[in-house]
C-alpha cells in the first residue's frame, strides 16, 4: 500500500455507493458507466474529470497513459473477452512503465509493439478495498502534484495485482520478442 498525504478517501457520508471496481466510497449518483468497466456513476464520473483535466491542460498529460491504465485494472469487469484483453494490455502497459522505466507517454508506442500479444486469460482480481482510487488525483492543485498522486495510484494498483505479476511478464516477453 501506498501512503500519500491526502485526506481519507472512504470517509463515510450520507447517500453513499461503493465502486463495485476499486471500492471508493463516493456519493450516489445516477449517471452513465462504461459497459465493460465495472464501476459505479459516481468513480466513472470522477474518472471523467481526471481525463478532463489531462486532456484540457497539456502539462497533466504526461502521465494520462498511467491514468487510463491503473483505472483500467481497477476496474476489472467481469470474465469476458473485452474485459479480459483490456485488463491484460493495461497490466503490460503498467509492468513496462513502473517494472522496465518505460515512459507512459508512449503508451500508443507500446500498444502497437504488442502486436504479438498473447492470448490473455482471466486473472481473478485482487480486493481494492483500502488502495488508492481515481479520486485521490482529483485534490491536485498542480502538474507536479498530479504526477505524483498519479505515480502513486498506478504502484499501488500495479502492486494489488502482485499475484499475476508472473503472467503478466511472460505476456510482455511473449508480446515483445
Amino acid at each position: 500500500m501506498v501512503a500519500v498525504s491526502e485526506p481519507p478517501l472512504r470517509a463515510p457520508c450520507s447517500g453513499a455507493g461503493v465502486c463495485p471496481g476499486c471500492g471508493a466510497l463516493l456519493p450516489a449518483e445516477d449517471g452513465p458507466t462504461h459497459p465493460y468497466i465495472r464501476s459505479s456513476p459516481a468513480c466513472w464520473a470522477r474518472y471523467g474529470e481526471v481525463l478532463a483535466r489531462e486532456f484540457g491542460d497539456p502539462d497533466y498529460f504526461a502521465l494520462h497513459q498511467l491514468t487510463v491504465d491503473a483505472y483500467a485494472v481497477q476496474h476489472p469487469g467481469v470474465a469476458e473477452r473485452r474485459a479480459i484483453q483490456s485488463v491484460g494490455l493495461h497490466l503490460m502497459t503498467l509492468c513496462m512503465v513502473i517494472e522496465d522505466g518505460a515512459d507512459p507517454r508512449e503508451g500508443p508506442k507500446l500498444h502497437r509493439r504488442m502486436v504479438r500479444r498473447p492470448a490473455f486469460e482471466w486473472l481473478d482480481p485482487p480486493p481494492m478495498d483500502g488502495r488508492l482510487t481515481v479520486a485521490a488525483i482529483l485534490p491536485a492543485q498542480s502538474p507536479s502534484e498530479h504526477e505524483r498522486l498519479v505515480r502513486a495510484w498506478a504502484r499501488d494498483v500495479w502492486e494489488a495485482w502482485t499475484p499475476h505479476h508472473e503472467t503478466v511478464r511472460r505476456w510482455v516477453r511473449h508480446s515483445l520478442a
